[in-house]
């Protein structure tokens, strides 16, 4: 009989119980931190929207610097021309807005009067419909009528009519049977308070003061930024220790700066060209102020999708209040469709670079995010913040999954290359030569 001491018996694999302890506990930190920072990003919006919206524009706006830095422009002129230019622009297309829109402001009686008489007219064509559909079913069913006022003669019939001023008529005839009784006709006048609570104009001008203030922060902002010329650049390399993640770290802010100049500037050229077309469209639909309309599809083309389906119902609507038929607006509607399918399927693919593409499904998501969080200004940079997050996830370690997830349909690029080679094709992609990435980093490390 063979003894067996505590040391002869075979050691017992470590229990997984830590590590999936840890794991949890890591995720619920990481949904801890989520939960927390959208809970700042939405309470501090009034502060993160302009901040976020300078920081976009100086990454759009840094190569036209550059640009000018070469015939011996200095930084501040630059920004000082950038800044007044994106005013002057701003300010250039209020004001050819401002003319339609007072226009539709001092008729909005007349058109609010003209779109309640045609819903009327549609809700009465569909309730034509449904009488037919109810006779048909009583012709199915072997005749009867459940109506109770019938079963005894008596047809009560209510009109309600109101008009701009809020007075509202209700006017009630009662036919009584054919034995004899005279038709009743009672008419109550009734007063509707619609001033409970603030206007739609009313709150657009309680949001004027602010929108402004937010405006001229992020100039300001956005002009102390340019002026700095590559001090903001150089701040975050010097930041990192190694000098590898110095020259990671340059190349991403390149790369940042190459994908959203291209990607905003092809947007905005392609939006302006929508624009047009669509200007040109509703002028031959004879449509009122096409301007408008051109000015308003630039802005929403901003917006991925949501924008477009705007227009759509925008166009309808005034075509609604335009023309007395219902096929005309839906032949203008469908205009606006065409003209914006064109451009998001056909041109936008073709003019923005394949390695700008994003998920479909991603892009969706975070506009509507972003409108939750940040209402229309949230959708325009939605996917401005969508790019930068896929490049900046191509060059940390351990988010190229996650870059990939974020990205269209691209084909992978090999894992195998050697660390010069990725550094090369990092060059090209951030638009630097490598000799700049050496002063770069080396001008870091010195100081």
């Amino acid at each position: 009989m063979t003894d067996h001491t505590p040391q002869d018996q075979p050691e017992l694999p470590d229990s997984p119980e830590p590590a999936i302890v840890k794991n949890v506990s890591n995720w619920a930190i990481i949904g801890i931190f989520l939960i927390v920072l959208f809970w700042f990003v939405s309470y501090a919006r009034a502060f993160m929207m302009p901040v976020s919206l300078a920081l976009l524009l100086f990454f759009v706006f840094i190569p036209i610097r550059r640009f000018l830095e070469r015939f011996g422009v200095g930084a501040a002129v630059s920004a000082t021309f950038i800044t007044l230019g994106i005013l002057f622009t701003a300010g250039g297309i209020g004001l050819m807005a401002s003319g339609p829109i007072s226009q539709m402001m001092d008729d909005a009686p007349q058109i609010s009067q003209r779109l309640e008489q045609r819903l009327t007219e549609i809700r009465g064509n569909f309730r034509q419909l449904e009488e037919a559909a109810e006779k048909l079913d009583e012709v199915a069913s072997g005749g009867g009528s459940s109506d109770d006022s019938a079963a005894d003669g008596t047809v009560s019939d209510t009109q309600v009519s109101s008009d701009a001023s809020g007075q509202a008529t209700v006017e009630t005839t009662n036919t009584s049977d054919p034995t004899g009784a005279q038709p009743s006709t009672q008419q109550v006048n009734v007063q509707v308070n619609s001033s409970d609570g603030p206007s739609t104009m009313g709150q657009a001008l309680a949001l004027g003061p602010a929108a402004f203030g937010q405006l001229i922060f992020t100039l300001v902002l956005l002009f102390f930024m340019i002026s700095s010329g590559d001090l903001l650049y150089l701040k975050i390399v010097q930041a990192f220790d190694s000098l590898a993640d110095k020259r990671r770290a340059y190349v991403a802010l390149r790369e940042i700066e190459g994908s959203l100049s291209t990607y905003l500037g092809a947007i905005t050229i392609i939006n302006a060209a929508l624009g047009i077309a669509i200007g040109i469209a509703m002028w031959i639909w004879d449509m009122p102020s096409p301007m408008l309309f051109g000015l308003a599809a630039f802005v929403l083309n901003f917006i991925p999708y949501l924008g477009a389906i705007a227009g759509v119902v925008l166009s309808a609507v005034v075509a609604l209040f335009v023309y007395d038929d219902l096929f005309t607006p839906l032949l203008v509607a469908g205009t606006y469709l065409g003209l914006t399918s064109i451009e998001g399927q056909l041109i936008t693919p073709y003019f923005v670079s394949r390695r700008l593409q994003l998920n479909t499904v991603v892009v969706f998501l975070t506009v509507a995010m972003w409108a939750w969080l940040w209402s229309v200004i949230g959708m325009i940079v939605a996917v401005p913040m969508l790019v930068v997050l896929r490049v900046l996830s191509a060059h940390v370690p351990g988010m190229e999954k996650f870059g990939n997830f974020l990205a269209g349909d691209i084909p992978a690029e090999p894992t195998d290359e050697s660390e010069a080679a990725a550094a090369r094709r990092q060059a090209r992609r951030g638009r630097m030569s490598d000799d700049e990435i050496k002063r770069a980093t080396q001008r870091a490390v010195g100081d």
